[in-house]
């Protein structure tokens, strides 16, 4: 599939089957995440896969009960890494580079899940302090996305997307 095909198809699913993901799939998903650019190559992030039922169960609730993590095969989520960036950049890296080094490795392995025949949805809707709590991750990393993956149950929705003139412009 040419990479305009893939983005064209690639939409959110919400419905899971409840079945694991081969380890091998979660391994090409994660190196296509650090194939992701990053601000001086820092690749100022991390990624916790959450593949059992009871965490998913918790995050599910961090994330205002959307249920559909529970059943997913795996949620991974994507914690900035700020005093890593602000080691080069200070505090933009550390409020900002670091955000965007997570959330375009996050689109990196969406685009990938999709490659691989896989669903996925994009959840920013959450209580980043409880899913720390969940992941037991140090107060020096910031979940900023999870990304929910799995075989899909359902058929993802075609949502309308903005005409270009109206979030473009050239100048």
């Amino acid at each position: 599939m040419s990479f305009f095909e893939l983005i064209s198809t690639r939409h959110s699913v919400r419905a899971f089957e409840d079945r694991p993901i081969p380890e091998e799939l979660v391994r090409k998903i994660l190196e296509a995440a650090t194939a992701a650019p990053s601000a001086g190559n820092l690749q100022s992030y991390q990624i916790v896969v959450v593949v059992k039922k009871e965490p998913k169960k918790l995050l599910s609730g961090a994330a205002h009960g959307q249920d559909f993590i529970i059943d997913a095969s795996a949620a991974l989520v994507f914690c900035a890494d700020p005093k890593t960036s602000s080691s080069e950049y200070g505090e933009r890296g550390a409020e900002l580079y670091s955000v965007q080094d997570a959330t375009i490795a996050c689109a990196y392995a969406q685009l990938a899940a999709h490659s691989l025949g896989l669903g996925s949805v994009w959840v920013g809707s959450f209580d980043e302090d409880r899913a720390s709590e969940i992941l037991r991750i140090t107060k020096s990393l910031r979940p900023v996305a999870i990304l929910v993956v799995g075989y899909a149950a359902e058929e993802p929705q075609v949502t309308p997307r903005r005409q270009l003139g109206r979030i473009s412009r050239i100048i």
